[in-house]
């Protein structure tokens, strides 16, 4: 292809032709670089900033809870019976992949120095304990247990910070009933921390069988069920599901089932997640206008440059549509290179944060002690793809000015 081969030419800065201007080049491509660069990186930040919020909110309550109607909005929860016909209804579900009892009971902590309000999680043998594991930092995950007292207890960094509680300490914990303060004993056996701080300083961890004798409720009574999803994004088709067969039914005790996903459990959090979102489109778009706006500048210094060789090509007989391809084809070659530039940036820092943290963050205001990365190759190929077609459009329009050189004073210009 003949424009092909003059754009090549023109590129390679082959022996015998004068030299394209080099800050021209170097902005151009320097622009389109930054540009590929800050698009990749701020996709991995941002999705991978998203990623593990959600998969720490879902770690501490899994997809979908299953607790009583009257009991909304309250950590003080009402029971509800797990029978078999509503074990028979979730395990009949192919969505569905783990389905774990919990019982919570509100109390106090109380140390020789302080106290702190906390919420007490009973959880049963069927616990699935991975995420608790992956954040562990000290000790190990109790057995779990609901047919005995084993005195453990789960704990996080942070409330042991604030209580001056250690490994294997001996705490007890205060709650207020009807008929008085009950206590209980517990011995420390691990601690972890998911510096998901409203959480972290809340929850307790122990055997279901001790909640359930706090709140004076029979074996088959629990706060609620938490069902975890083989599909996430399944989500709001499953719980409109559940909801279809369980909302409004009224178990053996009395208690109405009420189905809640995690994003209706947590709305606020949720949504301000879905905010980042606009945030992603407002970079792309930035990002995307300063590439084509330095491509676009670099292409007119470059015809300004040639304009004595469009004048020649024009002599000899060649279009304005063919010189045109000419210079469309030698941006396409600098855009390219820049994109190769950017991705190397964007993806190499990737990498080195994902492998080294070497940016921290505050684990208090952005949940994480170092700024997240996800790796989504698929986009990252989009972001390319997109990049390229939009920049080559806009190079269209200024690539007209061609047409408006004439042969005879472009010959003689210097």
């Amino acid at each position: 292809m003949f424009e092909f081969f003059i754009a090549n030419r023109i590129y390679k800065q082959s022996e015998g032709q004068a030299k394209m201007s080099r800050p021209a080049i170097l902005i151009a491509m320097l622009g389109v670089a930054i540009g590929v660069a800050v698009m990749i990186i701020s996709l991995a930040v941002i999705i991978g900033f998203k990623k593990q919020v959600q998969e720490k909110v879902i770690g501490f309550g899994s997809h979908i809870q299953i607790s009583n109607f009257d009991a909304v909005q309250s950590y003080e929860t009402l029971p509800i019976v797990v029978n078999d016909s509503l074990l028979s209804v979730l395990s009949n579900n192919a969505d569905i992949k783990h389905i774990q009892r919990f019982s919570t009971k509100l109390g106090m902590l109380k140390t020789e120095d302080a106290f702190e309000g906390i919420v007490l999680k009973g959880v049963g043998p069927e616990f699935n304990t991975q995420f608790l594991a992956n954040h562990l930092l000290e000790g190990d995950i109790p057995q779990f247990s609901d047919s005995e007292n084993n005195e453990q207890a789960l704990i996080s960094k942070s409330l042991c910070n604030r209580l001056d509680i250690k490994l294997g300490d001996k705490v007890y914990l205060y709650f207020v009933q009807q008929e008085g303060v009950r206590a209980r004993r517990l011995f420390i056996a691990g601690i972890y921390e998911t510096n998901l701080t409203m959480y972290d300083n809340l929850f307790l961890f122990t055997d279901i069988y001790t909640v359930n004798r706090l709140n004076q409720w029979s074996y088959n009574q629990v706060s609620g069920v938490e069902l975890t999803l083989s599909d996430a994004e399944r989500l709001e088709d499953v719980t409109f599901q559940l909801g279809d067969q369980l909302d409004a039914e009224v178990d053996d005790q009395g208690g109405i089932y009420f189905v809640r996903n995690i994003k209706q459990l947590n709305p606020q959090l949720f949504d301000w997640l879905e905010l980042l979102d606009l945030n992603v489109w407002v970079i792309l778009f930035l990002m995307i206008g300063v590439a084509g706006f330095t491509i676009v500048s670099g292409l007119l210094i470059i015809i300004i440059e040639r304009t004595s060789m469009i004048g020649v090509l024009k002599a000899l007989g060649a279009t304005n549509g063919t010189i045109q391809k000419i210079f469309l084809w030698l941006s396409i070659f600098l855009i390219g290179r820049g994109m190769i530039i950017g991705n190397i940036i964007g993806v190499g820092f990737c990498f080195l944060q994902s492998k080294l943290n070497l940016f921290a963050l505050d684990p208090a205001t952005y949940y994480m002690d170092s700024v997240p990365i996800y790796f989504d190759f698929k986009l990252f190929i989009l972001v390319n793809v997109v990049t390229f077609i939009v920049s080559v459009g806009i190079l269209v329009g200024p690539s007209f000015a061609i047409s408006k050189i004439n042969p005879s004073d472009s010959i003689r210009f210097e």
